[in-house]
């Protein structure tokens, strides 16, 4: 279950690289968009494929934690919501000239992006919350996060908080791996003998 908890970690650093990729293909997808242009059909092309691998990695990523780590549901679900609205949002950033509702500089949409995001990121304090240097990590990732919220203020779409969005979660599950195979993480999977009432919904308490 370990090898398997870990497999998950794995899958997840690579499909946040992929959105990373992703990203940096819709930022030059968008500055040289034409509508009869071949190479916005390749670009867009790739950056379909991109999106969809990244997603399938996060989606198989889930699973693995889903399935190996014991209980820590609140941080599954968050998981999930993350990849669900990641997907969403690069889906409406490559489509942003089809879609007029859909505004790419909005302060708005970035916060709320940020904070959702921010708050699926703390939720992984779950995995070990009373290691310091895993709450570091945390930090961290979340002020990368935050970061990505600044792009809309001086005038950068919203591809810009996906970019560092999926850097942050990269750096999250890299952490999380180099952590664990150093052993200064303590992560408890199903077939464990079970650590009593350390993972409640009193979490936040």
């Amino acid at each position: 279950m370990r090898e398997k908890l870990n497999n998950g970690f794995f899958f997840g650093m690579i499909g946040n690289i992929l959105f990373i990729a992703f990203a940096l293909v819709c930022m030059v997808y968008l500055h040289t968009y034409s509508a009869e242009s071949v190479f916005s059909e390749i670009l867009g092309a790739i950056a379909y494929i991109i999106e969809f691998l990244g997603f399938a990695m996060l989606l198989f990523a889930d699973y693995l934690i889903w399935s190996s780590a014991r209980d820590r549901k609140l941080m599954k679900i968050g998981f999930l919501a993350y990849i669900l609205i990641e997907a969403l949002m690069m889906v409406l950033e490559l489509n942003s000239y089809r879609i007029k509702a859909y505004a790419p500089y909005s302060l708005k949409l970035a916060i709320l992006h940020t904070l959702i995001s921010a708050v699926v990121c703390f939720i992984f304090l779950q995995l070990d919350k009373e290691n310091k240097k895993y709450e570091y990590l945390i930090i961290a990732c979340i002020a990368i996060i935050f970061v990505g919220m600044f792009g809309s203020i001086i005038g950068i779409r919203i591809y810009f908080s996906i970019f560092l969005n999926a850097a942050a979660f990269t750096v999250l599950f890299g952490g999380i791996r180099y952590l664990t195979q150093r052993g200064e993480i303590e992560i408890d999977c199903h077939g464990d003998n079970p650590r009593p009432a350390e993972y409640s919904s009193d979490f936040f308490d």
